[in-house]
Parts: structure tokens; C-alpha cells; sequence
């Protein structure tokens, strides 16, 4: 339970730290920087549990597309994204991932999606609206409440529930720690691609003192540690009680935000994410 703990609480901070280290460099540095630490980390730690073995040939293919859409895609989203949205809204939009797999869930595998969860992802989806809105209903019916990154941001939570329902058969298969270090590896990998290709290099030296703390809080806690943490904890603790620990991320990021970046807790943002929060519970519950 502490490691469950102390990976959502990481994982809480680990937008603020985005925006530190977005101040100094571009988006695809951040990411490239990030899990070059994390890849790292998570190799080392696969050694040292003695998971650290081949990967067959018949598995490249899909552990190459959780390596795109987990890492590459899904931190070239919140990266950029968080150019333009606050942190705080990015961690509350975040929270909505569960709704899309169960989402996913009825429109691909069938799932049953009774009214209960019906209505749990209405409340969800208002809450949004009232997060990227600040409350301003004004703005939600002209149509001007989104920001580029919110929407980017927005994009990243149903991009993740894919990337998850997918992970399910992997996760069956493999070692955890070991899944993640190839997934991961996969994604450095593309992410390497477009960090060259940007011609990013130069950028690593613009980095000052707060943006490599940002970096390095990003890279050995939040890609390194916090995985590890929590794969720890889902093999030792039945997932549902893991996956409580979720609900406490968006209240770190609204903290920590404050405290780093000056962001302001407004009573309307609050309402949102409480929304969220009550959606996503009700369609947990759905079952």
C-alpha cells in the first residue's frame, strides 16, 4: 500500500515538473530526456529481479505498438499539451481514462454498460466541462473553452485506456517489470527517432538547474520508481484496492501546482473534478 501510495503520489507531481522543464526546452526533449532515465532505471531493476530475458520475435510487433501509443504518442500529447493547459486541468482531464475502457469495453468487446454507468459518464464528462472551463458557461456555449493543449491533453486519456485493454494480455504473459522495460524501450526508441530528427540536441544545454531537477524527477521517480512501485503493488494487492490510490493523483497536482506554479484553486475547478471523480466511481461500480 505505501508503494501504491507513493507512486500516485509522484505521478501527481510529475505534471508540474513537465511545466518546470517546459520552460527551458521543447516537449520532444523533455520526453527523450525523461525516458532515457526511465529505460535505465526499469532495465536495472529487470536485472536484478533476474527478469531481464529475451524478448521472442513473435512479440516484437505488439510490444513495438504499446511502445508508440503508451510512451511516444501518449507523452508527445501531455508534453505538448501542457504548453497551453494548466497542470492542474491536465491531471483532472487524466482522470477520465477509466471511463473510455469501460467505454472501450462496450463498443469493442461487448461489455455489458448498464444505466448506472450510463450515468456516471455524463457526470464525468460535465465535470470536464466545468474543469476546462473554469465554470465559465458563457465560454462552453460559444465554444471557446478548450485550449490546443486541453484538447491534446483530452486526446491522451482514451489513447491511454487503448493502450491499456491492450496491455491486458501482455501483462498475462510477461513479468511486469520486464513488460514495461520493453515497452518502454520500444518507445524510446521512436521518441529518439523524433528527437533527432528535430535536431533537439543543442536544446539539452538550455537546461537550467530547476529544469533538470524537473527532468530527473521525471525520469528516476515518475518513469523509474513509480512503475516499479506500482506493478509491485498490483502483484501483492488485489488490483481493485490499487487502483483507490488513482483518485488521490489530481488532488497532488492541484497542491503541488499551486504551491510551484502559482495556479489558482478555483471553486469551479474543484466541482469539476469532484464530478470526475463521482463518474468514474459510479461506472467502477458497474459491475
Amino acid at each position: 500500500m505505501l508503494e501504491a501510495l507513493g507512486a500516485v503520489l509522484v505521478w501527481g507531481a510529475s505534471f508540474i515538473a513537465t511545466k518546470v522543464a517546459l520552460r527551458d526546452v521543447s516537449p520532444i526533449t523533455v520526453v527523450w530526456l525523461r525516458f532515457t532515465m526511465g529505460v535505465a532505471m526499469l532495465g536495472t531493476a529487470a536485472a536484478f529481479k533476474k527478469q531481464f530475458t529475451p524478448l521472442p520475435a513473435r512479440e516484437l510487433g505488439y510490444f513495438a505498438l504499446l511502445g508508440f501509443l503508451g510512451i511516444t504518442f501518449h507523452q508527445w500529447l501531455q508534453s505538448n499539451g501542457l504548453v497551453t493547459a494548466q497542470a492542474t486541468t491536465t491531471a483532472w482531464i487524466i482522470t477520465t481514462t477509466p471511463i473510455f475502457i469501460a467505454l472501450l469495453g462496450w463498443l469493442v468487446l461487448k461489455e455489458r454498460l448498464g444505466w448506472l454507468a450510463a450515468a456516471g459518464i455524463a457526470l464525468a464528462m460535465l465535470g470536464v466541462l466545468l474543469v476546462v472551463s473554469r465554470g465559465q458557461w458563457s465560454a462552453v456555449a460559444a465554444g471557446r473553452f478548450w485550449t490546443t493543449g486541453d484538447v491534446l491533453v483530452f486526446i491522451s486519456a482514451p489513447n491511454w485506456a487503448v493502450f491499456s485493454v491492450l496491455s491486458r494480455r501482455g501483462l498475462r504473459e510477461h513479468p511486469a517489470t520486464q513488460m514495461m522495460f520493453y515497452v518502454m524501450g520500444f518507445g524510446w526508441l521512436f521518441t529518439t527517432a523524433l528527437f533527432a530528427a528535430q535536431g533537439a540536441w543543442a536544446e539539452v544545454a538550455r537546461l537550467s538547474l530547476p529544469g533538470w531537477l524537473g527532468v530527473a524527477f521525471l525520469g528516476i521517480f515518475c518513469s523509474g520508481l513509480a512503475y516499479i512501485f506500482w506493478y509491485d503493488a498490483l502483484q501483492r494487492l488485489p488490483a481493485s484496492r490499487v487502483g483507490v490510490f488513482l483518485y488521490l493523483e489530481p488532488l497532488v497536482a492541484v497542491v503541488v501546482a499551486a504551491l510551484v506554479l502559482g495556479e489558482a484553486v478555483l471553486p469551479a475547478v474543484l466541482i469539476g473534478g469532484g464530478a470526475i471523480l463521482a463518474g468514474v466511481w459510479l461506472v467502477n461500480r458497474r459491475g
